[in-house]
């Protein structure tokens, strides 16, 4: 067995998040996988009008890929279709690069998640599906957070470990999670209802007040872990008004 066959991997189930030139002919791409986490390979040749790769590295389907190599970028040997997706449109297009742009700015390289990795592909099958993306979105962000180890606590006050109450008034502290709102604690925080985090908790964003809630306190939470990070996606659902 050669050096280069040692580090091969075949046939792994992936995405692809994305992709930009490299040199005159080929690509380099940031691939999600399901044993692997998030890795980078060499695409070569992948832009030449014959290859066949050119219209196989799509974002949004499920592929099988092959790669060998170690270090930041593989070079990617095959990859094909696995099944197919219902194709992303409008608004649950852009919904669907956020979340790749999310996973790419909060998951680390080559640390594997196969969890949110099925929950990722979930993700895409619901948007597709879907009328309004909003509560789709909150689930994969609580879902991202709680496999990258933030998870969002829902279910009680951590200052008195008491249940959460669906008529109180909490605020919501980064990195602690709902306190029940007071005159000291008025002004930090997250401002939210019971409700919002008890329908977080079964992931229900029917209410109206629970997708704003919900929303404002996922941004807050996001952004505490992005910290100097921009989303871009972000500004094109925000002049949307969908997220």
């Amino acid at each position: 067995m050669s050096a280069r066959d040692a580090f091969r991997q075949d046939a792994q189930p992936a995405f692809v998040l994305h992709s930009y030139p490299f040199r005159e002919t080929s690509l380099v791409v940031e691939l999600l996988t399901r044993e692997f986490g998030r890795i980078g390979v060499v695409a070569r040749g992948a832009r030449r009008p014959k290859s066949a790769l050119r219209g196989v590295l799509l974002a949004f389907q499920p592929l099988l890929v092959s790669w060998s190599g170690k270090g930041e970028l593989q070079t990617l040997l095959r990859a094909e279709w696995h099944t197919g997706y219902r194709p992303l449109k409008g608004i649950s297009l852009i919904c669907g690069f956020y979340l790749n742009e999310l996973l790419l700015k909060l998951l680390p390289r080559h640390d594997a998640h196969e969890r949110l990795f099925d929950t990722y592909g979930e993700t895409l099958r619901d948007l597709a599906a879907a009328q309004g993306p909003g509560g789709i979105l909150r689930a994969f962000e609580k879902n991202l957070l709680r496999d990258l180890g933030y998870a969002v606590t829902l279910d009680r006050d951590v200052e008195s470990g008491h249940p959460i109450a669906a008529e109180q008034r909490y605020n919501y502290l980064v990195e602690r999670g709902p306190i029940s709102a007071s005159a000291e604690s008025g002004g930090i925080g997250v401002e939210l209802v019971g409700q919002t985090l008890l329908d977080m908790q079964s992931n229900d964003y029917s209410n109206a007040v629970t997708q704003q809630q919900s929303k404002a306190l996922m941004r807050t939470l996001i952004n505490h872990y992005l910290g100097e990070q921009e989303l871009h996606t972000r500004q094109l659902l925000r002049d949307l008004q969908a997220l």
